[in-house]
């Protein structure tokens, strides 16, 4: 695990950590997939995963347990980092970024659930829809 050091004093320390970390904590351990729902098309495959999409979380931190290790996750680590800071400043302790989200969890063979119907496709984000094979041009 890697700590971000932050210049505030204040500043709790926020560990960035890989899947492979993950198989090291506590089973009881809470993944919270913070991806917006258009990019579930691949999910954790592993128990106790919250999704809350991340423009959500502010509104429902009483779903989010303060009592177990925390691990906040997005597609490849940026939003879940913003999360984890938000978290950390509402006193919820043991919270973890996983560096590289679900792109590098996978990367590292870690379980991940398909949804076929809900992975996108497109050329650039702004193109970005759901991928639909029964209306695709021969």
């Amino acid at each position: 695990m890697t700590p971000l050091v932050n210049s505030n004093p204040e500043a709790a320390v926020l560990h960035h950590i890989s899947g492979k970390d993950y198989l090291s904590m506590p089973e009881n351990t809470v993944i919270l997939d913070v991806r917006p729902l258009y990019e579930l098309g691949k999910l954790f495959g592993t128990d106790h995963v919250i999704y809350c999409p991340y423009d959500e979380i502010e509104d429902n931190l009483e779903l989010i347990p303060k009592d177990r290790d925390v691990v906040v996750a997005d597609c490849v680590g940026l939003r879940s980092k913003e999360v984890a800071a938000l978290l950390q400043k509402n006193g919820f302790k043991n919270i973890h970024n996983l560096a590289g989200g679900i792109v590098d969890w996978e990367r590292d063979g870690l379980p991940v659930n398909t949804d076929q119907s809900r992975l996108l496709t497109g050329s650039c984000m702004c193109q970005l829809k759901v991928r639909n094979k029964n209306n695709r041009r021969s």
